[in-house]
């Protein structure tokens, strides 16, 4: 879809912004407040740390898990401040947009020298 080809390049390009004011080696909880920022900035509607509800049995429990970002209620963004990307990172990331029922997600990794090298995009 062109609408998500569309926010996806937003948020990169917001993503950007941030790695370049404050390149790498900060904590995650450092790049979410910033990128929610540069977000705001653009007009780009968010939330943070928004709860993800697990459905066991057809009873909405709430375990604990919070998503970094969601954007627009349709795009969910894992944000990471590590060596490298594992697949443990990239299942988490899957698992919430399964729960939220959300199908786009992106898993940046603000840990890198060039941050374009640190984004994934996944369409479930």
């Amino acid at each position: 879809m062109k609408d998500d080809k569309d926010l996806t390049e937003k948020v990169i390009g917001c993503a950007i912004e941030v790695h370049r004011h404050l390149g790498p080696g900060l904590l995650e909880s450092v790049y979410e407040r910033c990128l929610a920022f540069e977000l705001a900035a653009a007009n780009i509607q968010h939330e943070t740390q928004k709860e993800v509800m697990v459905n066991y049995k057809g009873v909405s429990l709430d375990l604990g898990y919070r998503t970094d970002l969601v954007v627009e209620n349709r795009l969910i963004i894992e944000l990471k401040a590590v060596d490298q990307i594992m697949p443990v990172h990239e299942a988490q990331l899957l698992t919430y947009m399964k729960l939220a029922g959300i199908s786009l997600g992106l898993l940046i990794n603000f840990n890198m020298k060039w941050l374009k090298d640190g984004i994934k995009r996944f369409v479930f």
